[in-house]
Formats: structure tokens, C-alpha cells, sequence
């Protein structure tokens, strides 16, 4: 249930950022959920191989190269799924860091 919960929570949010960031794009709740469940899934599969590889590069940075993969991501999961768009890399950027923030707070609130 909490799995359900916070994927819909993300899929919500994809909206809003797409209401309320320039460059961004949804097309409604089932692209919205959609994209929350493969951006779900590219982040369990993809991240952790990318951080592994890029980790010379993200110690030099003090892991602030985290935030360019998690936005390069977000861009490629933009770039198959058809109804999300991104204009480029800012919006991917903030797109991701605002997503991230919020499902880190809805996780720690449902561990409770």
C-alpha cells in the first residue's frame, strides 16, 4: 500500500512541476503515472550502475555530481516517454531535485 501511495504522491507532483516549471510538459495523470513508475524504475536499475561508474567524479565533487545524474535521468526517461516532455537540462535539473525532495519527505512520512 505504501509503494501505491507514494507512487501516485510522485505522479502527482509530476503534474504540479509540469503546471508550475517552464520546459516541462505532462499530458495528463496517465503519462503522469507512467512516468513516475519508469523513472521508479531507471533510478533502481540505472542510478546506482552510474554512480559506481562515475565515482571518481563524485568524490572530486563531494557528490554533487549526483544531482547531474539524477537530472540526466529524469531527461532520458523524458526522452521514450511519449505525453513528458523536457525542454533541456535546467528544467530536467530542477524537475528531479524538486521531485527527489518531495518523495525523500513522503517516504520518511510513511515509515511512521
Amino acid at each position: 500500500m505504501k509503494l501505491l501511495t507514494r507512487w501516485v504522491i510522485n505522479a502527482g507532483t509530476l503534474l504540479l512541476l509540469a503546471y508550475y516549471l517552464p520546459g516541462m510538459e505532462v499530458s495528463g495523470w496517465y503519462a503522469a503515472l507512467i512516468t513516475a513508475f519508469v523513472l521508479g524504475l531507471v533510478n533502481a536499475v540505472l542510478k546506482p550502475i552510474l554512480v559506481i561508474l562515475t565515482l571518481p567524479v563524485n568524490i572530486l565533487t563531494l557528490g554533487l555530481f549526483t544531482f547531474v545524474i539524477n537530472a540526466l535521468l529524469f531527461w532520458f526517461v523524458a526522452s521514450f516517454i511519449k505525453g513528458f516532455d523536457v525542454a533541456g537540462f535546467m528544467p530536467a535539473f530542477w524537475g528531479a531535485l524538486i521531485l527527489s525532495v518531495v518523495s525523500w519527505i513522503v517516504s520518511g512520512l510513511l515509515k511512521k
